[in-house]
């Protein structure tokens, strides 16, 4: 009875063993098969990888570049390169896709390369003053946060602040009295020689973008241009017959052009829009009639996404109006472009005490405008600025804003 036992005890440890043996077995099959598979599948990720920084780097160095790379060897594998350099003709964007292949493994890359935006300055000028022998200071009543550039000498008095990474063409700052009553304060470094030139046609992408799918003013000295949320209000004098359409009908793309026109613009902005005016002369000019902001402020909602571009072949002017005096401020959510003039406000040194200039956004321009005149006790005509950038602009743009001459950079990385 217990020999029976036994035996049948023994040849059922055995059975139950036997079946944990080939478990056991099978699972260290695949394991070793996993392994393999994915040392095969990370060699093909990292041959894709290594190709797509292979093309940033050559567009990086060579902007035209787009020949991409056809099935070469490359780390044991196979590496293939795809260079569309119209997938967004407006924006610039080039699009890259790296293959990369390895013992019957592929693995696919996806970046997209754009050249730097003008609308990530904080502040730009090419010149400081359009007469030297009259140079514009920056005031000690004067702040800007965010990245700043000139291609002029950095003009100092009363000691301006510059909360942001700064840089120069010209090798100094100048003062109006002496360093230790003008010496600019700013946080973070200054460099000098550093060249970044405005482009001579920089809004022609814009108007043919309006002309795609957006929305082209055309045969009008003047367009008036009232945003009203998701609304658009427009007309072509002063007391002319309106036009209310819903935005984003009206400019699908969000690029607005007036070509050869004033545009006279104010209003609550919702969406993602670009505003230009082209011509020569007085036209090509953009007045900012009242305030131009945001209806939802990216300070108070960090997931805002109204985005706005004002820009114009020649100048952006604060009007000098009721709603633009008396210490009334004017309010301006906006990166601000002029390709041959400024920014500034119309009539600077005859116009009342105005208030401050409360721009959340940027400004680039050719020449620095005057916005007011100062004394020791202040302003005496116009505004004193208080300019915030507006953080998002380092990653994002309004709809086909210019770009800086050469380097791109990746703005999206897809695996």
């Amino acid at each position: 009875m217990f020999g029976k036992a036994s035996l049948l005890l023994v040849l059922g440890f055995s059975t139950v063993f036997l079946i944990f043996g080939q478990h056991f077995g099978n699972l260290t099959t695949r394991a070793a098969k996993n392994s393999a598979d994915y040392f095969r599948e990370a060699k093909a990720y990292n041959i894709a990888s290594a190709g797509a920084n292979i093309a940033a780097n050559k567009i990086f160095f060579q902007e035209n570049w787009s020949a991409g790379m056809d099935n070469i060897s490359f780390s044991d594998g196979s590496l293939d390169i795809d260079v569309d350099p119209n997938y967004d003709v407006y924006n610039k964007i080039k699009k890259v896709t790296s293959v990369g292949t390895y013992d019957g493994y592929s693995h696919s890359i996806t970046i997209l390369l754009q050249p730097a935006k003008f609308s990530e300055f904080a502040y730009y000028s090419y010149y400081e003053t359009a007469d030297p022998s009259n140079p514009i200071w920056w005031y000690g009543t004067d702040t800007v946060w965010g990245p700043f550039h000139t291609e002029d000498y950095l003009n100092c008095a009363q000691h301006p602040v510059f909360m942001g990474p700064s840089t120069s063409t010209a090798k100094t700052i100048k003062y109006k009295t002496d360093k230790n009553h003008d010496k600019p304060y700013i946080s973070g470094k200054f460099s000098d020689k550093t060249n970044i030139p405005l482009p001579s046609n920089g809004l022609d992408p814009l108007k043919a973008a309006a002309n795609d799918d957006g929305h082209l003013f055309s045969g009008h000295d003047t367009v008036y241009i009232t945003f009203k949320v998701d609304s658009i209000t427009y007309r072509y004098t002063y007391k002319g017959a309106k036009t209310t359409v819903l935005g984003s009908d009206f400019a699908p793309n969000g690029v607005i052009f007036a070509e050869n026109a004033v545009v006279r613009l104010q209003g609550t902005v919702k969406g993602v829009y670009s505003v230009a005016a082209s011509g020569s002369g007085g036209k090509g000019t953009v007045y900012l009639d009242d305030d131009i902001v945001y209806k939802s402020d990216p300070r108070t909602n960090p997931s805002s996404t109204d985005l706005l571009g004002i820009l114009a072949k020649n100048n952006v002017w604060i009007t000098d109006n009721p709603e633009n005096n008396n210490n009334k401020n004017i309010n301006i959510h906006a990166s601000i472009y002029c390709e041959i003039g400024g920014f500034g406000a119309q009539n600077y040194n005859t116009r009342s005490v105005s208030g401050n200039i409360y721009l959340l956004g940027g400004v680039i321009q050719k020449y620095r405008r005057a916005v007011g005149t100062f004394g020791t006790s202040g302003i005496n005509h116009g505004f004193a600025k208080r300019y915030k950038y507006d953080n998002r602009l380092l990653t994002v743009a309004p709809p086909v804003f210019p770009s800086t001459k050469g380097k791109f950079k990746v703005i999206s990385w897809f695996e």
